[in-house]
């Protein structure tokens, strides 16, 4: 069963990443090597149906092999390594009105447990998971049947997830007011705002929680505090706009929210090893002698 969801990856994934005509359905398919990516991820749950991939956030790092899942319910700048290839997986970007009519439908007795707020849970895949994802990602096959289809097919893994080992976390994933949905929409606030001179106590009132709350929860989360995130954001785009040139390390700096260049040189050697025009040539050469171009992304969407 995971064999025929990785077929149907293969037939329809162009390059390292593809969007594809069904909503919110992305696939990954890999086939050498590369360099561990720095990448900017959103809510999401990845299917793996070959290969694996380890993600780090922080302090935090995860594996998840073949035939297994990946809940990300933040989001969050990480770092993958594929350890395995060939790769390949499914991606579904969560919408959480679809989750919600799901869950609408179930027939609970009471709400669940709270589970512990993190932002990445792995699991392995039920076969009839792994079906309804296959019919998903093969109705690629048939593009007119997309449109009546695609939405049935994807309520109904979500369903099935709401069934698995992933349902108490997806299920307080969409509650308004928990927790989670506290600490989910605080990164994204911090990543449309990471630019700007943030305190902890400006954090803490987006979040409507204490200090000592936040920090608590959101490192629980992503394995580090909410200041050493945006931190983490900073600097992941800095790399991005230094490798692709036509800008010094001080304008770099100053654009990504840098008051200090010595500041700035000092934290980004202590995150990559060297200083930041050497870093940046370092992977334009690598790369180059590869043969392939990185894929140091931007934070429009799920990636790899």
């Amino acid at each position: 069963m995971v064999d025929r969801l990785a077929r149907a990856v293969e037939r329809h994934c162009e390059g390292l990443w593809s969007e594809t005509a069904v909503p919110r359905l992305s696939l990954v398919s890999l086939d050498e090597f590369i360099e561990p990516t720095e990448l900017m991820y959103e809510p999401m749950i990845c299917f793996i149906a070959r290969g694996s991939k380890r993600t780090a956030v922080g302090e935090r790092s995860w594996f998840t092999p073949r035939g297994e899942m990946a809940l990300i319910t933040l989001d969050m700048p990480v770092t993958a390594a594929f350890e395995e290839v060939p790769y390949r997986a499914a991606v579904m970007r969560l919408d959480s009105r679809a989750l919600a009519a799901v869950q609408l439908e179930l027939e609970e007795t009471g709400p669940p447990s709270p589970p512990a707020v993190s932002a990445a849970v792995t699991a392995a895949m039920a076969p009839e998971l792994v079906d309804a994802v296959a019919r998903w990602v093969e109705l690629l096959d048939t593009p007119a049947d997309i449109r009546p289809l695609a939405s049935r097919i994807e309520s109904e893994i979500l369903y099935r997830l709401l069934r698995g080992p992933l349902g108490p976390v997806l299920s307080h994933w969409s509650v308004a007011d928990s927790a989670a949905s506290r600490i989910r929409s605080t990164a994204r606030w911090i990543c449309e705002h990471y630019t700007e001179p943030l305190g902890i106590d400006q954090i803490a009132e987006v979040a409507r929680m204490s200090p000592a709350t936040l920090h608590r929860h959101f490192k629980a989360a992503t394995g580090m505090s909410p200041l050493k995130f945006q931190k983490r954001l900073r600097l992941q785009e800095a790399r991005r706009r230094l490798f692709t040139g036509g800008t010094t390390a001080a304008q770099v700096a100053q654009a990504v929210g840098y008051v200090s260049a010595t500041q700035f040189n000092r934290e980004y050697r202590g995150a990559y090893g060297l200083p930041p025009g050497q870093d940046a040539a370092r992977l334009r050469t690598r790369l180059t002698e590869a043969g392939e171009m990185p894929v140091l992304l931007d934070g429009s969407g799920a990636k790899p």
